[in-house]
């Protein structure tokens, strides 16, 4: 496992991100892990997440682009963070974009803001999570009005590896339909094989007994 990719988990553990226990989700599963991205709220903790987000897409993503688009409204925060870091640690200037719930008719009219892609542009979406995947259903319309668009792919922070309301999980759904490159800094996986005996903090969060109440977590709602 990549560096970048255990120090960016420690980060999760660090900032109440990712927690392990007895949860219920807005779906009605019970977890036995929550992640609430919503905990990443302080100058550093973003700008961190920037420096994450940028070396995952520094991977993924070799054959660079121009816009990196956040779907309103988390997105927003994610892409500027991402955009000054990839400039910061790869000398990549490239623009943030992201769409406004209601259009502006107005100064900066429209229902973009930030740097609008255009004809021949190479775009990047950038999401905390995927769920549902409702957002990016509302963006790729967004994005193909503004013109000879080529949407790259998908990057989030973390790939929950479960199944939506089918067999296959809304990243898959997504890359399926859409044809995206669909990545994650880290998949759950990683997350779990990382964390299992292994002290952050001085704190062992997935021992045996938490590794198989996952286990089983996995065998009702873990994608194929």
């Amino acid at each position: 496992m990549e560096q970048y990719k255990k120090e960016f988990i420690e980060f999760m553990v660090n900032s109440n991100v990712i927690t392990f226990g007895d949860f219920v989700t807005k779906s009605g599963r019970n977890t036995p892990f929550f992640i609430n991205t919503g905990n990443f709220k302080t100058g550093a903790q973003m700008g961190r997440l920037g420096e994450f987000y940028a070396k995952a897409i520094k991977e993924y993503f070799e054959e660079g682009f121009e816009v990196l688009f956040g779907p309103a409204y988390k997105g927003i925060p994610l892409s500027v963070a991402t955009v000054i870091a990839l400039n910061n640690l790869y000398n990549m200037d490239v623009s943030y974009c992201s769409n406004r719930k209601e259009i502006k008719d107005h100064g900066d009219k429209g229902i973009l803001m930030g740097g609008k892609p255009k004809d021949g542009d190479r775009v990047i979406i950038i999401e905390d999570v995927t769920t549902a995947g409702t957002s990016i259903h509302e963006t790729m319309p967004i994005l193909k009005a503004q013109g000879e668009v080529d949407v790259l792919g998908l990057i989030i922070s973390v790939d929950r590896m479960e199944r939506g309301t089918s067999e296959k999980s809304a990243f898959q759904e997504l890359q399926q339909q859409y044809g995206l490159k669909t990545h994650a800094i880290v998949t759950m996986q990683e997350v779990v094989e990382y964390l299992y005996n292994n002290q952050v903090d001085g704190k062992v969060l997935i021992d045996g007994e938490m590794m198989m109440k996952i286990e089983e977590y996995y065998k009702i709602y873990g994608i194929l």
